[in-house]
């Protein structure tokens, strides 16, 4: 199969600006899906104000003058505020080597700014999701800090779900790293449905046994479902590679799809609106589009903003949900070449 792969778009900062001449947004713009369902935000998630006014109406599509912040681009345009939205999922940078590391006093605080930002536009009933790494060389940074810190804060820990990669970071003098740990916060009494994350996984393990009603059984016999429920360990959803059909060539650490949707099967209901702050390659815009909720996502970069559009725009007009074998630039001529 021919490939036409674009590298890793966080290390290559000259494609990034080849490209960015061929996105609809700039830093302060607003994408409205024309089917009035989904909004794509390109500014930054710890501006309160743009976050507040993109969300619930009031947005520029003008973009910005060199100069001129974020919070001073928005105007009001009449539209009608959306309800506050019922589920965030958020998958920020991990303060790790592969992006800019920061000090973990200032990572905290910056975490904190787009945390109040989205509480701002969150119902009182609400989940929380968190995508965060624990940097085995360096204290599990972030996530034990980020745990401790989300202690003073106005939610609930309901779960701490890791998710299995197939392939990992190996090493000879440690264990192989192959888990992404979510964090899974509640506020209020928030929809869960437990019926609607049953996996693929059949019953396999027995023992545990137990009375019920006088009779011994086993644990695989006291359900009627022939497969098991998801717990906070999720081995049966494969990680992204460039073979599936959903891969998004350019984007590091994409998040699955099925983990996206299985969140917002469990964590919301048809026509709620799901809130994202980091888009990167579009995937919770694009589970809400196939599950029939809202989505309101952020990027500060307009090239994943364009990302994330054209996935969406691909999977309506050929049913894909994604480019594998190419990329998402490839109608304006774009070539990369191994």
């Amino acid at each position: 199969m021919h490939r036409a792969p674009l590298p890793r778009l966080d290390g290559a900062p000259d494609l990034l600006a080849a490209l960015r001449p061929l996105c609809r947004l700039c830093p302060g713009a607003v994408w409205e899906d024309p089917e009035g369902r989904h909004r794509v935000v390109c500014g930054d998630a710890t501006d309160s104000v743009l976050v507040h006014r993109t969300f619930f109406g009031e947005q520029s599509h003008a973009g910005l003058q060199p100069g001129v912040t974020g919070t001073e681009a928005v105007q009001h345009t009449g539209l009608e505020p959306l309800a506050a939205a019922s589920l965030a999922i958020h998958d920020p940078p991990y303060n790790m080597a592969v992006f800019e590391v920061r000090d973990i006093t200032d990572y905290l605080a910056w975490c904190g700014r787009w945390l109040d930002a989205g509480d701002a536009v969150l119902g009182p009933d609400a989940s929380l999701y968190l995508w965060l790494g624990a940097d085995q060389k360096h204290g599990f940074q972030p996530l034990a800090d980020v745990i401790l810190a989300m202690r003073a804060r106005n939610w609930n820990s309901r779960s701490l779900i890791t998710l299995r990669n197939q392939r990992g970071y190996g090493t000879q003098k440690n264990w192989m790293a192959v888990r992404q740990e979510l964090l899974y916060y509640t506020r209020g009494e928030p929809v869960f449905c437990v019926d609607a994350e049953y996996t693929d996984i059949p019953k396999k393990v027995k023992g545990y046994y137990k009375q019920v009603r006088g009779e011994r059984l086993e644990n695989t016999a006291r359900g009627h479902a022939d497969t098991i429920r998801a717990g906070n360990v999720w081995t049966d959803i494969q990680q992204v590679f460039y073979r599936m059909e959903e891969n998004v060539e350019g984007c590091y650490a994409q998040k699955p799809l099925a983990a996206i949707e299985r969140i917002i099967r469990a964590s919301s209901s048809p026509g709620d609106t799901v809130i994202d702050f980091f888009a990167h390659s579009g995937t919770t815009l694009l589970a809400c589009e196939r599950l029939g909720r809202r989505c309101y996502t952020m990027e500060l970069e307009p090239v994943y903003c364009e990302i994330a559009i054209r996935r969406l725009e691909h999977f309506r007009t050929s049913g894909k949900t994604g480019w594998q074998g190419g990329h998402a630039f490839e109608r304006d001529g774009v070539s990369i070449v191994d």
